[in-house]
Formats: structure tokens, sequence, C-alpha cells
């Protein structure tokens, strides 16, 4: 079975979007430093993008989360590859994810960010697909609002390809 891949948000469309959320983020924490918190791999691209849009002092950290392995559908079973290296006890962290789907993976890590300690926890998505959301995530900021379908680029990927495009587009399997 091969692939290939439709455009479904142009390089453009993303940049002009991701300035945008930047410029909200930094009326929302005026007169704060923001602790982002990416969630790799898939949104180290849209954190630094985003970083560099933000106008306020910003640190930042990495997690690394899974639920998906080689798969196109999340599994459900949410394991912590890679934890924090810092406290985030009575920071402002706003969580960076390239993509809300089900909701699961989210959910259990805001749960276990939330119990320890920051002063507030919000969270920032490039995409989110509401259609297939199966526990209840609020989102403070979202890029784009998607249809079910799988997607790749800008830190995206299936089987950790298509994660350089400069751009989202959908995988169309032949």
């Amino acid at each position: 079975m091969s692939e290939h891949i439709r455009v479904l948000l142009s390089e453009k469309e993303v940049d002009a979007r991701i300035q945008a959320i930047g410029e909200q983020i930094s009326r929302d924490y005026e007169g704060k430093q923001v602790h982002l918190v990416c969630v790799l791999k898939g949104g180290s691209f849209f954190m630094c993008e985003l970083a560099k849009r933000i106008t306020l002092p910003v640190s930042l950290d990495f997690m690394s989360v899974s639920s998906y392995g080689k798969d196109t559908k999340s599994s459900g079973v949410v394991k912590i590859v890679k934890d924090l290296d810092e406290s985030i006890k009575d920071k402002d962290v706003l969580v960076v994810e390239d993509i809300v789907d089900s909701g699961r993976t989210l959910s259990y890590l805001l749960e276990m960010l939330r119990d320890r300690g920051p002063k507030s926890l919000r969270l920032c998505t490039l995409l989110d697909k509401p259609d297939r959301r199966v526990v209840d995530v609020k989102v403070d900021y979202t890029g784009f609002e998607i249809p079910d379908a799988f997607v790749v680029g800008y830190g995206l990927d299936y089987d950790q390809r298509y994660r350089n495009l400069p751009y989202i587009g959908v995988v169309e399997f032949d």
C-alpha cells in the first residue's frame, strides 16, 4: 500500500495563524513569563515558531508522551517517554501540542501536570479534531479545527515520515 499527501493547510496559512496565536498569548500573559511545555516530537516545530512570535519572556521544556506507536489511531495507552527537566511549580505553564485528537493523551497529561502545582495551566494546539474527541479537553488556543483525517507535516508524522513538510497535509492511501 502506498500513500500520497494532499495539502490541507498551506505554509502561508499556518504561518499567519501562528503569528495570530503568538500575539494573543502575548496579550493574555502580559507582564508575566510563560513556561512553554512542548509535547514531543510533533509539537517541536509548532512550539519553535510560536515562541518566536511571543513578545514576553519565555522558558521552554519538553515532554515525550506516546499513544500512537506506528498506527494512525491512538491506542489509548499513554506512556511517558521523557519527563520534564525542571519543576513547573508556581509557573504560568502553556502546554504546546501539535494536535488534539481523542483527548485521552492530553487529558492524562494535563491532570498529571496540574498535580505538580503550576500557577496556571493552559493548552495550545496547532490542530484540533473535535469530531474524534472521546475525552473532554479544554483547548485555550487553537490554530485550526480540522476534519477527521490523518494529517502530517509541520511536525506531525506517519511512522516518523513527513514531519519536515512546511504545510499540513492529509495522508491518502492508494
